[in-house]
């Protein structure tokens, strides 16, 4: 447990465990509890500040108040999914048909529709909820806990098992999992701005403030969603869930997270496919009605084209293709957060990480501790070994190092105490304790960034010789020697210490003596240039951006082969406008000595000028750029607040375990795309036929029962793209959304389609003076079959029989292809107006759907080559 002054915790010793009722069945915090006395409150909530809850009274609460948590953003009950699939306008528009048929006494096609609108719905239902459901169990992988006190012992539980009167104790880097109210707090900064847009992070305290405080001049109170920059505290929380502030905004935005690339792009291409639908079955309307062709008939045609040219079950393709690309992931050991990034990770073409442990081994080793003239040094690692044992914030591996370094060579630390501490936070950037030895004598020991620690420093030296400008050049000097060698450098000070009640602050970081240097060393990974090279022949350029000093920063890329183009330090980046930075970040290739805020001015210059970037992170410092990036990646062991900001988390912080993920990233693109552009060349083609057709034909070219039969049949194999093999040129570079090229594939193929249709057209009216129901049932076998088979080749841009598809797309479409073939020689085949074929007539169309295959092959290698698109 985390301690804290004695004084501190007397202040509230007072406040015992009342006896009042029991709390209401509701949640609802107190009226105005920022306004409360401490005192009121706790007894309110039933709470105690020196023990917490008993387990009991948490379980409690918990069953009564339900789990600390907001709710996933797509997931409801089941029933709740399924009626959202008629949310669907094409969905709707079809009931809207049925109903026309209804109010026209055509009980059949009415029946028809509307079976055809179940099994659609029942199909998108089914493939969502259990792409769902694995989407779920991968998710509850990557947790975020939470220190609570519970009969008086500090346990880390998982952020969802928070109650109303929990006492919580907070550090840098927490995320903070409810609303509460400051119990107590040390230098205790917290950054708001996704509730209140504040820049800087803000301190909390205790104390009452006044009822009609707004929310940002709520001092004595921090909220669910925010996060703890630097400092401690206690903190009774209030409000959890749905109730807390954060909650209520989410509830209102519908729980609607940032819209990615692939998303905006489908919602372009939807836009288009709108434009189209609107002009043709107006246009299709007019032109039946002007020629004097059933008004009903007529209308449902119309609705049907409209239907019939939309890919109606892309959601749940896309569904399908992220839960298997997630699963695919998980496997290689990266957590997928939040599902619609995959496709941001397969565009990636930046990849801003930090060094350690993805660079290199992260074994960070203690290789030195030395006194200012560069002479080891036991005293410096005795002073260093205290302030690393009694930080009490991040677990890092600097101080794991010095630990280890102090338990291997026997010095003895058990007779000092903690006094007090001075958190670490990224302005100062060093941390302080106070230690008192046996005799009561406290001394003040300071280690941090060297160049904080000298600022600070006025002596040097067991003698404490006066830190002049010689003695200032030769710390210069080692620092480049050691920096160039690929060392971190730490600085160590120190000074005796007045007694006294109150808590220290940064104002006694003043007066040190510098003790010396720490050096550290992480080498670089053995393998991890081949795994460099493996992301440059992807097209992923890969950037450093890293607090280090830029001799470090310099030594470590060299080291993985990472060719240095040009370094940017910090100190240049604060010199340097937007527009300035937005010219240069893309040819350099590390970026040192950089703060928190600058790492996302880099990340935004590099979106600005037209990449998807991703940032790899997993410090407090880290989480601003992983929040900007287009793909932000963490891992496991990172802090809550990092984790949180990230898309994806891997399980091991490896560069090679992201390539895998990019990869699948990028299979998972192509398998949607794939789907898009089968469809729509099918759909726009079929529906353009049909649309020429109704206007010469002195009939329907095909019934809307027939059209709408088509779409579902020529959809179930389709939903077996989700799984389907991908060609490696697919994987080999990012692949962006990219709608005037969809377009373009849409006239292109889907004009040759209604050659073939044309075709076919004459030899049913000429070749074999074709009756109109005959025309409907030859017509739809050799569209569906055309649908069905363009899929086997527009699926690769390889020849179609150099590139083997997925065992369930090739066997779905055999089944619905032999489906086509018996369907109006089967008994209900009347139902949807078929009737048997003679021999020959069916013969030729299978003649021409096999003659539309090697015309398609050949116009598929016409329009990449045009496309300027490689086609092997």
């Amino acid at each position: 447990m985390i301690a804290f002054s004695g004084e501190r915790v007397l202040l509230f010793s007072s406040l015992l465990r009342p006896k009042s009722g029991p709390i209401p069945d509701t949640q609802a915090a107190p009226d105005g509890y920022w306004c409360l006395p401490t005192e009121n409150l706790v007894a309110e909530l039933e709470s105690d500040v020196i023990n917490g809850l008993s387990p009991r009274q948490a379980g409690a609460r918990l069953k009564r108040f339900g789990r600390n948590a907001l709710g996933t953003l797509n997931r409801g009950n089941a029933l709740g999914l399924f009626l959202n699939q008629f949310k669907s306008p094409l969905v709707l528009i079809l009931i809207v048909a049925s109903i026309i048929s209804m109010v026209a006494a055509d009980w059949m096609d009415a029946g028809v529709i509307l079976a055809i609108v179940f099994g659609s719905t029942v199909l998108g239902f089914a493939q969502e909820y259990i792409a769902g459901n694995a989407i779920e169990k991968l998710r509850s992988k990557i947790t975020i806990h939470s220190k609570i006190l519970r009969d008086g012992q500090l346990h880390t539980l998982p952020s969802s098992r928070v109650v109303q009167g929990d006492i919580v104790q907070l550090s840098a880097g927490s995320l903070i999992p409810a609303d509460g109210v400051v119990l107590e707090s040390k230098d205790f900064f917290v950054n708001q701005a996704v509730l209140t847009g504040e820049t800087f992070p803000v301190e909390k305290r205790p104390g009452a403030v006044p009822a009609d405080a707004a929310l940002a001049e709520r001092n004595n109170c921090v909220f669910m969603g925010t996060s703890v920059s630097s400092g401690t505290a206690r903190v009774l929380i209030v409000q959890t869930g749905k109730a807390t502030v954060f909650g209520q905004i989410a509830a209102k935005l519908a729980l609607r997270p940032q819209m990615t690339e692939f998303e905006r792009g489908i919602q372009r291409f939807g836009y288009l496919l709108t434009r189209i639908m609107l002009v043709m079955v107006v246009a299709v309307l007019a032109i039946n009605i002007f020629m004097a062709k059933p008004p009903i008939d007529s209308l449902l045609f119309a609705l049907a084209l409209a239907v019939g040219l939309a890919p109606e079950l892309l959601p749940a393709i896309v569904s399908i293709t992220l839960s298997h690309g997630a699963k695919r992931m998980a496997r290689h050991g990266v957590i997928v957060r939040r599902l619609n990034s995959i496709e941001n990770l397969g565009s990636m073409d930046v990849l801003c990480t930090d060094k350690t442990g993805t660079l290199t081994a992260g074994v960070v080793e203690l290789n030195g501790a030395v006194d200012p003239a560069g002479q080891a040094c036991t005293e410096v690692l005795r002073l260093a070994g205290i302030n690393a044992k009694f930080q009490s914030g991040l677990v890092n591996p600097l101080d794991e190092a010095l630990l280890d370094a102090i338990r291997k060579t026997g010095i003895d630390l058990s007779s000092l105490h903690k006094v007090d501490e001075i958190p670490y936070d990224f302005v100062r950037k060093c941390l302080s304790v106070v230690a008192a030895d046996a005799s009561g004598a406290r001394t003040l020991i300071t280690k941090g960034a060297l160049d904080k620690i000298l600022a600070l420093c006025v002596s040097a030296g067991d003698d404490a010789a006066p830190l002049d400008a010689a003695m200032l050049a030769g710390i210069e000097a080692r620092l480049e020697k050691w920096s160039s060698q690929g060392y971190r450098v730490l600085g160590v000070a120190s000074r005796a210490i007045e007694f006294r009640s109150e808590p220290y602050t940064r104002a006694d970081e003043q007066g040190l003596n510098f003790a010396g240097f720490l050096l550290f060393l992480d080498p670089p990974k053995a393998d991890v240039h081949q795994t460099l090279a493996d992301l440059v022949q992807r097209g992923v350029q890969v950037k450093i951006i890293t607090g280090d000093n830029r001799k470090v920063a310099r030594h470590v890329a060299e080291a993985v082969r990472l060719p240095v183009a040009q370094i940017l330090t910090g100190r240049e980046l604060n010199d340097m406008g937007d527009e300035a930075l937005m010219h240069v970040a893309g040819r350099t290739t590390v970026f040192a000595e950089v703060d928190p805020n600058q790492k996302e001015r880099i990340i935004l210059a590099l979106q600005k000028t037209g990449h998807v970037v991703g940032y790899m992170g997993d410090g407090i410092n880290d989480a601003l750029a992983l929040h900007a990036a287009d793909v932000g990646i963490s891992v496991d062991t990172a802090v809550d607040v990092a984790k949180d900001a990230a898309d994806f988390v891997l399980l091991h912080k490896d560069l090679d375990i992201l390539r895998l993920g990019i990869d699948e990233g990028r299979r998972t693109f192509a398998n949607t795309l794939k789907y898009i552009l089968t469809t729509i060349s099918a759909n726009f083609g079929n529906m353009f036929s049909m649309a020429v057709a109704s206007v010469f034909l002195p009939f329907l070219p095909l019934l809307a029962s027939q059209i709408l039969l088509n779409n579902f049949l020529s959809d179930i194999p389709a939903t077996a793209i989700a799984g389907d093999r991908v060609d490696q040129e697919w994987v080999s570079v990012p692949r962006r959304w990219d709608t005037v090229f969809i377009r373009n594939y849409m006239v292109w193929f889907g004009l040759l389609s209604s050659v073939f249709d044309i075709l076919t057209f004459g030899v049913l009216l000429w070749v074999f003076q074709a009756a109109p129901e005959e025309f409907r049932t030859g017509w739809f076998i050799e569209s569906l079959l055309t649908e069905l088979v363009i899929a086997l080749v527009v699926r690769t841009r390889r020849p179609f029989y150099r590139s083997r598809p997925g065992n369930l797309l090739l066997i779905s479409t055999v089944i619905i292809v032999i489906i086509a073939l018996i369907l109006p020689y089967l008994p209900f085949s009347p139902i949807f107006g078929f009737v048997p074929l003679p021999t020959p007539l069916l013969l030729s169309m299978i003649g021409l759907t096999l003659a539309y295959v090697f015309v398609v092959e050949a116009a598929k290698r016409k329009f990449y080559s045009y496309a300027g698109i490689d086609n092997k």
